[in-house]
């Protein structure tokens, strides 16, 4: 019977990025659902009290320069830090919302996490946005005026309670069932609760 891994991610997080690129790779090997969950990693930070790890300085210096750059190489997936983070994701969030159910919503996903992790593109730019989400084949002005719709906006904040009411405090997150995975690192817990 095949699983669902539920991924709660924002764009803006290098270790979301590098979770997408996991699961999809263990997607294709156990045939397993990833079900992408939008939320604004702000609004759960703010909700739950924490932070991000980049606020300790000699932390973030580690993550960026050694730890995620090996967690990328272990993976065989391609990442660039970007000289623009933290980017401000919220249009992009609302813009993955919005995409949720439509036929270009993992067209979507992949433009703008490879815009941001691969490419280094400034997507905290909206005519950067339109011109990646162009050039990956998306209707730009679409997407770009559905993150304006009140409804849209609702559902990322609605998304992101519902995340905090679960007991996240972090991105990325993943939920198979109702046992949580919280970070990229936790990754093989991930593939043993699939084999």
């Amino acid at each position: 019977m095949s699983q669902t891994v539920e991924f709660y991610f924002d764009f803006g997080s290098p270790t979301a990025y590098l979770a997408h690129r996991r699961l999809q790779q263990l997607g294709a090997e156990y045939n397993c659902t990833i079900d992408y969950r939008p939320i604004l990693l702000g609004g759960l930070f703010k909700a739950t009290g924490n932070t991000s790890p980049v606020t300790v300085p000699a932390k973030g210096n580690y993550m960026l320069a050694h730890d995620l750059p090996r967690f990328a190489a272990l993976y065989q997936v391609p990442l660039t830090i970007n000289p623009h983070f933290p980017i401000n994701t919220l249009n992009l969030m609302r813009g993955a919302v919005a995409a949720q159910g439509k036929e270009y919503c993992q067209a979507y996903i992949e433009a703008v996490f490879n815009a941001i992790w691969v490419d280094r593109e400034n997507m905290g730019d909206l005519e950067v946005v339109g011109r990646v989400l162009s050039d990956a084949g998306l209707d730009a002005q679409q997407i770009i005026a559905g993150t304006q719709e009140p409804e849209v906006k609702a559902a990322l904040i609605s998304n992101t309670e519902a995340a905090v009411a679960r007991g996240c405090f972090g991105a990325p997150t993943m939920f198979i069932g109702d046992d949580m995975f919280f970070g990229q690192d936790r990754m093989q817990f991930i593939e043993m609760a699939l084999q």
